[in-house]
């Protein structure tokens, strides 16, 4: 979904890592929202472990939840200065970049910082 000037390039993330940040931040909003509704025995050794986190560490996994939100938002706005150092202008790309590294994270980013965009030459 690019140009050839690059004004408008995205790239969607890979379905391997939205698939693993969807599960694991799924996982992580139910742990600390609903705790008391977690099959704990069902999950093995994450249930066990999850149950000690919940136990002795609740305060730290709520505070680490609004921390890990938190980075993905100033990751999403470092993509939009990424974005104008890169000369991607298109509205509609910026705002899927935006929201594809407040959802992704560093997966997404990294695509961003990879990009090379080619440069026009000035006769």
């Amino acid at each position: 979904m690019g140009t050839a000037t690059g004004t408008g390039y995205f790239q969607r993330g890979s379905l391997f890592w939205l698939t693993v940040i969807t599960v694991s931040f799924s996982y992580y909003t139910w742990v600390v929202f609903w705790p008391q509704n977690i099959p704990y025995q069902s999950l093995g050794p994450l249930g066990s472990f999850t149950k000690y986190l919940v136990d002795h560490h609740h305060t730290l996994l709520r505070n680490g939840y609004w921390l890990a939100w938190l980075i993905h938002l100033g990751e999403s706005f470092y993509a939009m200065v990424l974005c104008k150092h890169k000369g991607i202008t298109d509205g509609q790309a910026r705002l899927l970049w935006f929201l594809q590294t407040f959802l992704l994270g560093f997966s997404s980013l990294s695509i961003l910082v990879a990009y090379r965009p080619k440069r026009q030459k000035h006769n």
